[in-house]
């Protein structure tokens, strides 16, 4: 059977479970005794994680410098460049995500160069003892690995932007500059608090082993190793150029000679008069069936680089993917299921029971910005799409999903785990990374995240309770909020440092405060964020510093890496988001931008549509007794059930291995993964996912390990390039596009929105008797 290669590392067999066999014999016993003792040399001299021993170095050479001239230069313009860049790409029709692997494979090059041209003298600070160079010597591997980190703060994005679009943009309300810096910043680092009292737990110990860190460590390796280019073939730095220039010169046609290649669908074109047919047919509006896309953002936009996606992970992706839109869907939209046919078949919008959008002004009171609870009864309760529906049943179930996969199938190894990482803690004890760690390199002290806690704590109450109060939440949301996170943090970490895996809080944190508080649409989505992210946060600095810690780079040197990477990612996303907010026309406003324009903001849309759910409305009047969709509550169930089976299969036929491969929790994350992404996007990612990660993967094993990383970063860097430069050049002046008629970002299905109920009226649209 072809490898479903890259599979996730959830094979944690644990050192216990490999030796010992319970027998009454005496000789056993010693057998069993010795392979202990064995057991606690090997984990004494190394990792107790297999996988960490053959991928992780267990030397260390503490004379390297790590926070050198280089570093700070090329993480900061690393973490800048790509801060722009990808708030940049938030707000388009497609979006981009560019990711560290970019910034791996560039920065090596111009750190050799720098390492090669640059003064070797020693500068010294007036008035101080303290000396510096630019150039300490060859451009290191914990060099390498900080850059990184810095551009990793970049890339990850600032989920708190996403109010300050909604506030600016669809509710149309002034927002104090200062109050959304300060929720930007506070959001991102509040963080840090959690991840200080948690490090001893999560980074310190052995058997937090952060499997992910581990395809990091890989590719450094890869990198800093000596490289022979083989006679008459390009080396993989020659390879990257000749794709990203490639790449470059390509993105120029579609976007802006042939806009209309992003989504082509031909079905639409031969029944141009059929509302079936477009819906059938339409890759942005429908199902999507014949549609493509000759657009690599098509590709990536919203579902990451498929290249970069282990092949069982597309699998269950495109499992879930279809069951949503070919089975599930067609069958309720067409039995009429919740009205379906009164509303488009695919939108991430609102509507009232007349089918029309729903007029959220009519409900809200303008002077609080909360429901008016007389005006929302005499109007209409909130409808939306069929396939909007399913995403949320299908996000209800892929979150129970994910805990009762982990608890089944990892429940035992993880609570091995956390009994050796709690009953050693005390003792000190740690594998040959941590006492590698703890011997050359002074700790951070634990009063530097306990300072940080405080300060950013206040700063966040300043920023809900200050400025008019205009973000809505109260001083104890905050707490409550806070105190979400900090339960969470070290049980998500658990889950997420020895699986791979991390269940979200974001439906949980809205539910929460959307029964507690309804009727208030900014407290409910900055609840979220202060709930949801600062965890995520959390465990995105652990998981650095385990990655630091594996890397042999010095703690203090991450600690200030990581705040002033996060500092400065915040204030440039920022900065971009106001910059675009306020200077480009009818921005995210569908309906008034000029004909050709990508600023239609897919993902600040859902956010938007999902705050007048859950906080304009609330779960109680939306998935409860007083709404039209508490029968979603039993995806719950369903999500909680669903590995059963798969785990079920699994132990009664251990010898097949496909059988472990199936992944409800990636599987139903597939079915909810639609909207803002479109059929077209998961029909060209699953296409060129199983063509790179499943067939050259297996027939051309060696290209595949030479240059699929390497592929994947050059196409991504060549779009994001073009596309900021076709901006400046053009976009700016509002230019989009040429006047004809693959001139527009469409594909031209423009029936596809349109309702089939009797006598449901919209413009546009034919009457239906």
């Amino acid at each position: 059977m072809p490898q479903l290669h890259g599979d996730l590392p959830l094979s944690l067999r644990s050192e216990s479970e490999s030796g010992g066999i319970v027998s009454a014999s005496s000789k056993n016993v010693v057998v069993e005794e010795e392979e202990e003792e064995e057991e606690e040399e090997e984990e004494i001299n190394d990792s107790p994680i297999e996988e960490v021993r053959h991928t992780v170095v267990s030397t260390d050479d503490p004379s390297q410098a790590a926070l050198t001239f280089r570093t700070w230069t090329l993480g900061l313009l690393s973490c800048i460049l790509l801060s722009f860049i990808n708030e940049f790409f938030t707000y388009r029709e497609n979006q981009l995500s560019i990711g560290t692997v970019c910034v791996q494979i560039v920065t090596l090059p111009i750190g050799r160069l720098m390492a090669a041209t640059l003064p070797t003298k020693a500068f010294r600070v007036p008035l101080t003892g303290w000396t510096f160079t630019l150039n300490p010597g060859p451009f290191n591997l914990k060099e390498h690995a900080l850059i990184t980190i810095f551009a990793g703060a970049g890339a990850s994005g600032v989920y708190a932007i996403n109010i300050i679009a909604i506030v600016k943009a669809f509710y149309k309300r002034k927002l104090h500059p200062v109050a959304a810096m300060l929720l930007a910043q506070t959001t991102q680092l509040l963080g840090y608090g959690w991840a200080g009292l948690f490090r001893k737990y999560l980074v310190d110990s052995p058997y937090m082993w952060w499997p992910a860190n581990l395809v990091q460590v890989s590719l450094f390796r890869a990198l800093h190793e000596e490289e022979k280019r083989p006679k008459g073939r390009l080396s993989r730095l020659q390879f990257f150029l000749i794709a990203l220039i490639s790449s470059f010169a390509y993105y120029i046609i579609p976007s802006y000679f042939f806009p209309s290649i992003t989504a082509v669908s031909f079905v639409c074109w031969i029944w141009k008069d059929s509302i079936t047919a477009h819906q059938l047919g339409s890759g942005l509006k429908g199902l999507g069936i014949g549609s493509f896309g000759l657009d690599w953002n098509t590709v990536v936009s919203f579902l990451g680089s498929p290249l970069a996606t282990p092949a069982f992970a597309i699998f269950n992706t495109m499992a879930g993917f279809i069951l949503t839109m070919y089975i599930i869907v067609p069958i309720s939209y067409w039995t009429n299921t919740y009205n379906a046919k009164r509303f488009p078949l695919f939108s991430s919008h609102v509507f009232d029971s007349s089918g029309h959008p729903y007029n959220t002004t009519r409900v809200l009171d303008d002077k609080t910005f909360s429901l008016n609870f007389q005006e929302y009864d005499a109007y209409s309760k909130i409808n939306i799409s069929v396939v909007f529906v399913y995403t949320y049943g299908f996000g209800f179930a892929a979150l129970m999903a994910t805990i009762s996969h982990v608890a089944l199938f990892h429940g035992r190894t993880i609570w091995q785990m956390w009994s050796r990482t709690t009953a050693k803690a005390n003792k000190k004890f740690g594998d040959v990374h941590t006492r590698l760690m703890k011997k050359n390199y002074k700790v951070v002290p634990q009063w530097w995240f306990h300072l940080m806690l405080v300060v950013v704590l206040a700063l966040s109450f300043y920023t809900c309770e200050g400025f008019g109060k205009q973000l809505q939440l109260p001083w104890w949301g905050l707490l409550l909020a806070c105190a979400m996170a900090f339960i969470f943090t070290l049980p998500v970490g658990v889950i997420y440092a020895t699986t791979n895996q991390q269940p979200g809080l974001n439906i949980i944190t809205e539910m929460v405060i959307g029964y507690i508080y309804p009727g208030k649409p900014l407290a409910n989505v900055v609840f979220k964020t202060y709930g949801y992210i600062s965890m995520a946060q959390a465990l995105g600095f652990l998981g650095d510093f385990k990655l630091g810690h594996y890397m042999k780079i010095p703690p203090r040197a991450m600690f200030w890496a990581q705040l002033v990477g996060t500092i400065v990612a915040s204030t440039v996303h920022f900065m971009t988001a106001w910059w675009l907010l306020s200077t480009v026309e009818s921005i995210c406003d569908v309906n008034n931008l000029p004909p050709g324009s990508p600023w239609t903001c897919p993902g600040d849309d859902v956010f938007y549509n999902a705050s007048i759910i859950w906080g304009v409305v609330g779960p109680l009047r939306m998935f409860g007794k007083l709404g039209l969709y508490s029968k979603l509550n039993y995806f719950f169930l369903l999500g909680l059930l669903s590995p059963l089976p798969v785990w079920l299969l699994a132990r009664l036929y251990p010898d097949k291995e496909w059988i472990k491969l199936i992944s409800m929790p990636i599987l139903l994350g597939g079915a909810s993964g639609l909207l803002p992404a479109r059929s077209v996007n998961f029909i060209m990612w699953g296409i060129v996912g199983i063509l790179f990660n499943y067939f050259i993967y297996n027939r051309y094993k060696k290209w595949w390990l030479r240059h699929n990383y390497v592929l994947a970063a050059a196409l991504d860097a060549g779009i994001a390039f073009m596309g900021v430069l076709t901006f400046l050049a053009l976009g700016y002046f509002n230019i989009y596009g040429m006047d004809w008629w693959g001139g527009l970002e469409d594909d031209h299905c423009p029936l596809a929105s349109c309702p089939t109920a009797p006598g449901v009226l919209i413009p546009g649209c034919p009457a239906v008797q």
